[in-house]
């Protein structure tokens, strides 16, 4: 046996990390997911498109996923770069051509184009967001994980200035 003390970066050897979820499908369009410790989540199909409308569609989830991944990713980032700032707002949308979904081969069946605005508040300058944010896509899994697939990324990211109260500004106040 061996032992070798080394820092984090010094590795050369993989990190891996392994994370399960169970999901379960009573044959219908609605699957249950089962994290654990976490608790379950359920997907579904809208009522028009066959489903029973009980959550998001997996479709949406994985928005959902790449919203969420980019923000704890984004946090981690910014945390390593002494970047402050004090939330983020995402929205986003997808367009995808259901004849791949429909059996049509020779027609990607996942999403064509993902749209999403991430607004950061914060004070930071323009720069340092730029780096944090370049930083951020270069490391969140999600975010590769759609590129890598040839999915057209619209992403958005806008700094928007922390509104705080001053005397000048505060309702009631004299101009």
């Amino acid at each position: 046996m061996a032992t070798e003390v080394v820092g984090a970066d010094d590795t050369l050897e993989p990190i891996i990390r392994k994370k399960t979820v169970a999901v379960s499908n009573d044959g219908s369009m609605m699957a249950i997911h089962d994290y654990g410790e976490f608790g379950t989540t359920v997907t579904d199909e809208p009522t028009a498109h066959g489903g029973s409308s009980e959550g998001p569609s997996p479709l949406q989830a994985v928005l959902g996923a790449l919203c969420g991944c980019e923000s704890v990713t984004f946090n981690r980032t910014a945390n390593e770069m002494g970047f402050a700032y004090d939330g983020i707002e995402f929205e986003a949308e997808f367009t995808i051509d259901i004849r791949g979904r429909m059996g049509q081969r020779g027609v990607k069946q996942h999403f064509q184009t993902v749209r999403v605005e991430a607004i950061v508040t914060t004070d930071e300058n323009e720069r340092r967001f730029a780096d944090v944010v370049e930083e951020t896509e270069a490391r969140c899994p999600v975010f590769n994980l759609l590129t890598d697939a040839g999915v057209n990324m619209k992403v958005r990211w806008v700094r928007q200035p922390t509104q705080r109260l001053t005397a000048e500004t505060q309702p009631g106040s004299a101009p």
